[in-house]
C-alpha cells in the first residue's frame, strides 16, 4: 500500500476538511510569497484535490461565504 493510498484511507470521510486544508495552505503560500507563484499554487492546489478525488470547485468557489 502506498503512501497515497494510506493518506485517502485516513481522509475517508472528511474530504471537507481536506479541501479547507488545501486552500488554506494555498492562500498561506500565496501570503507569503506576495502571491509571485499564485499560478503554480493553484495548480498544486487542482493537482492534490485530483488526488483526493475532489473535483476542482472552479472559480470563486474555492472559499465559503464571507460573512
Amino acid at each position: 500500500m502506498s503512501m497515497l493510498d494510506k493518506l485517502k484511507g485516513m481522509l475517508k470521510g472528511h474530504e471537507d476538511q481536506a479541501s479547507q486544508g488545501i486552500d488554506k495552505a494555498g492562500d498561506f503560500v500565496d501570503q507569503k510569497t506576495q502571491g509571485k507563484y499564485s499560478g503554480q499554487v493553484d495548480t498544486g492546489q487542482e493537482k492534490l484535490r485530483e488526488q483526493l478525488g475532489r473535483p476542482d470547485p472552479g472559480p470563486g468557489q474555492d472559499k465559503p461565504p464571507q460573512q
